[in-house]
């Protein structure tokens, strides 16, 4: 065991003061019981446990948590493999003007980081997916299909579409995971543009150990802006027979990276998307 020498001015026993302690060590059984002697500490192992239950852990020489060389490494090359990530996809508005070099070049920055961050296991730190992802790359996005900063494809061949922040809210306890779009609908002059947040529900399930499989709910329409007075506009999900068979309304994918604020998945197409806790 430690030594029990205090340094001089240490706050300790506050706020006890040492003439206190002495005053109440030789009054009553009482105040023994309450503040007992050095040697009786030393004769009684319970009287030690509940006189100090606190400063054992702080003169206790043995630390709490002495991670292994291997641990060690591995922490420290991750910081620098997830910053040569989020520099390789910064400025490609989440992919949307991204070329083949930026794609190349975000691919190879996420599997450095996949190989050295192991196996995904959320079977044993689910808790972590909980809360609202913040979608800052997806491959998907470089086709140049849903706007951003460019016009995306028309609506009726009318109305072009910019996308915006796009999110994903994860409930691990009622099993929601809805994916959250902001969207802005060009609108003829001299019409304010109509914007939108699109919530797509869906609830979730693991398969395996870094698989999760989603399956569709509903979408659900909430005006903003301008028209945020306006009612929000429920879709509800297609019954199963009149679905296109190509459309089954659940999607896989795979948890390739996974930390507490940074998160790596592969899409069942093959997609990579990169989420950062928000």
């Amino acid at each position: 065991m430690a030594s029990l020498l205090l340094p001089p001015g240490s706050s300790l026993l506050s706020p006890y003061s040492a003439a206190a302690v002495a005053a109440a060590s030789s009054s009553s059984s009482r105040h023994r019981f309450l503040f007992p002697s050095i040697g009786n500490l030393r004769k009684s192992s319970y009287r030690r446990k509940f006189f100090l239950p606190a400063a054992a852990a702080v003169l206790d020489e043995t630390p709490v948590f002495d991670p292994s060389p291997g641990f060690q490494e591995s922490h420290d090359a991750i910081a620098p493999l997830k910053l040569k990530l989020l520099s390789a996809v910064s400025g490609l508005n989440r992919g949307l003007a991204a070329n083949e070099e930026d794609l190349r070049r975000a691919e190879s920055a996420a599997k450095e980081l996949e190989a050295v961050g192991g196996v995904v296991d959320l079977t044993k730190h689910q808790d972590k997916l909980q809360g609202q992802w913040k979608l800052i790359y997806s491959s998907a996005f470089s086709s140049r299909t849903l706007g951003g900063s460019r016009p995306g494809p028309p609506t009726g061949r009318l109305l072009p579409i910019t996308l915006g922040q796009v999110f994903q809210r994860i409930d691990i306890l009622s099993k929601d995971f809805d994916n959250i779009v902001e969207l802005q609908f060009g609108t003829p002059w001299p019409l304010p543009q109509l914007e939108a947040t699109a919530i797509l529900a869906h609830k979730f399930e693991l398969i395996g150990t870094s698989k999760i499989k989603i399956t569709f709910i509903k979408t659900t329409v909430k005006p903003r802006g301008s028209f945020s007075q306006l009612p929000p506009l429920e879709v509800p999900r297609l019954p199963d027979a009149l679905r296109p068979p190509s459309n089954t309304g659940s999607g896989e994918f795979e948890v390739t990276y996974f930390d507490s604020d940074t998160r790596i998945t592969r899409g069942d197409r093959g997609e990579l998307r990169v989420f950062v806790i928000s």
